[in-house]
């Protein structure tokens, strides 16, 4: 075997050490930012100079750090990443979180198989545990019905008043699904517009055919369109197509098209000399090839046209003048294709939508899935704009990945609810299971149960330090005080969390709670390390 290519195989008990180490150094960098009063964490530049990243997301900081100097310990802090990364991806929310649960139910684990446990068995009790506490969970979600529950959940993720106050009123009127475009401000303050319809990322095919000067775009009223990824090369192949639209008294055409060569341009341009008896102009399809269908099915839907698709081998040629989609208002720009008011069938498009919404429950992917609920949002015809502005380029950069954080976590609110915030919802399942530990008799189940009565009082003890106050003494009143109570590290008081708006989305805290505590059970079974002795520097960043 070359050299390069020798690997160093590291055994118990050294493997559950180390491992162990690189799990606490990356949970320990996390931990300070949970909670409503966190600490800043900085992060060295890349580049020779500049500023160190001040961060207080549990996500971005994971995904900074892509090495620790001893690799034994590396291979620990990775898997963690790993898990805190999939839980930012999948709700925007709920890392730090995630990261002290892990710690507590991974520490304790390996405290109980250092004095002679069963991995193995312990992480069966520990997965068969955790129905229950997920059962605990959903039996707290409470329905967010209005715009103050909604503005109540986004300063608890982004602790920013004016930005909640905008972002609940935004996802008021979109709703769940609804489609979100965050950009860059132009101000220090934070703007929102909305977009009647939807829009796309296709461009106006040439900037020739912008009529509307004012706002550099081209646009119609009661257009049909042609909608296809087809390569128009001749502009006869659009003569049977224009004459058969002007003779039915249509006075606007859009055109979807992948590729339109100058002349065919031209062509269009000549047709649309008078705009007031007849104008046409063209937009360019959708970039990538995977997704080009998808979007064209769901303009076609709207729309209620036909997408004439070079897979299926069709041709400008044939198309007929019932295949023409019908919409009330759109314009197209130098970015961007909107519609508003398509005339597809209010049957089909609910059809549609139902169908997306099934394919989005059961889909795992979390990309796949993003794009599926992108596409009902679009298809929901309610978009919005949220401008994001800043003192300096860093804090417009720092301010909108808040903005996506906070906007991903109230999807998930929205969808499955809130619950009792600060920690509070996770101390009201140890009543269960404190039951269940009197109930079962096997040494790893009843192990199991004290790991996590343990783990779940971490992120209220982390939340109560980070504020500065005594852990021990506050967690023993907020036991008393009963399910649903916690500390109000803002006020210094034992308050009902739900009352006092303090509350955190539901999908959040129960995909942090998933993700952590079935992590943590697998990696207790890490038993032996193996290494590269030159591995490939291919470190995904």
């Amino acid at each position: 075997m070359p050299k390069n290519k020798v690997k160093r195989v590291v055994f118990q008990p050294v493997a559950h050490t180390a491992f162990q180490r690189g799990i606490n150094q990356l949970a320990n960098v996390i931990r300070p930012t949970l909670g409503p009063l966190p600490r800043q964490v900085a992060v060295e530049p890349t580049a020779a100079r500049g500023l160190p990243e001040m961060l207080d997301n549990g996500g971005l900081i994971a995904r900074r750090i892509i090495a620790l100097p001893n690799r034994d310990e590396d291979m620990g802090a990775m898997f963690l990443r790993h898990s805190l990364w999939r839980q930012h991806e999948q709700s925007g929310d709920g890392t730090a979180t995630a990261a002290v649960l892990f710690q507590s139910v991974f520490n304790e684990g390996v405290r109980y198989i250092t004095a002679g446990g069963n991995a193995m068995l312990l992480r069966n009790a520990l997965e068969n545990t955790l129905p229950l506490v997920m059962h605990e969970l959903e039996q707290q979600a409470i329905p967010v019905e209005n715009l103050q529950k909604i503005t109540q959940v986004a300063e608890s993720i982004c602790y920013d008043a004016e930005m909640a106050r905008v972002l609940g009123e935004i996802f008021d009127f979109i709703g769940e699904f609804g489609h979100l475009e965050i950009r860059s401000g132009r101000t220090r303050t934070i703007e929102r517009e909305y977009v009647e319809g939807t829009f796309y990322k296709m461009a106006l095919a040439s900037g020739d055919m912008r009529k509307d000067y004012e706002k550099i775009r081209a646009s119609a009223e009661d257009a049909a369109i042609f909608i296809s990824d087809l390569n128009i090369e001749d502009p006869g192949e659009f003569t049977p197509l224009l004459k058969m639209v002007i003779d039915a008294g249509i006075k606007s055409l859009v055109i979807i098209a992948n590729e339109l060569p100058d002349n065919v341009i031209n062509s269009l341009l000549a047709v649309s000399r008078h705009p007031e008896k007849f104008q046409a102009f063209a937009v360019r399809a959708p970039m990538g090839q995977d997704g080009r269908a998808v979007i064209l099915e769901d303009i076609a839907v709207m729309t209620g046209g036909r997408p004439y698709l070079q897979i299926l081998h069709a041709r400008a040629e044939d198309v007929q003048l019932e295949h023409l989609g019908q919409v009330r208002r759109t314009w197209a720009d130098k970015e961007f294709f909107s519609l508003a008011g398509g005339k597809g069938s209010p049957q089909d498009v609910r059809s549609h939508i139902d169908e997306l919404k099934r394919r989005y429950e059961i889909e795992s992917d979390l990309d796949l899935r993003k794009n599926i609920r992108e596409r009902i949002g679009k298809m929901l015809s309610g978009s919005a704009v949220l401008w994001v502005g800043g003192l300096s380029e860093t804090d417009i950069k720092a301010r909108k990945e808040i903005a996506e954080r906070t906007s991903e976590a109230l999807r998930a609110a929205i969808l499955k609810g809130v619950m009792p915030g600060g920690g509070a919802a996770l101390l009201a399942c140890r009543p269960a299971l404190q039951r269940r530990l009197e109930q079962v008799s096997g040494e790893e189940e009843k192990f199991a149960c004290r790991i996590l009565l343990r783990a779940l009082e971490e992120p209220t003890r982390t939340i109560i330090h980070n504020a500065g106050y005594d852990p021990h003494v506050w967690l023993d009143r907020v036991e008393r005080a009963g399910a649903g109570s916690g500390f109000d590290v803002r006020s210094g008081k034992v308050v009902d969390m739900v009352q006092a708006g303090i509350v955190d989305s539901a999908g959040v805290i129960l995909s942090s709670a998933r993700n952590a505590i079935a992590s943590a059970a697998l990696a207790l079974t890490v038993d032996t390390l193996v290494h590269h002795k030159k591995p490939e520097t291919m470190l995904n960043t």
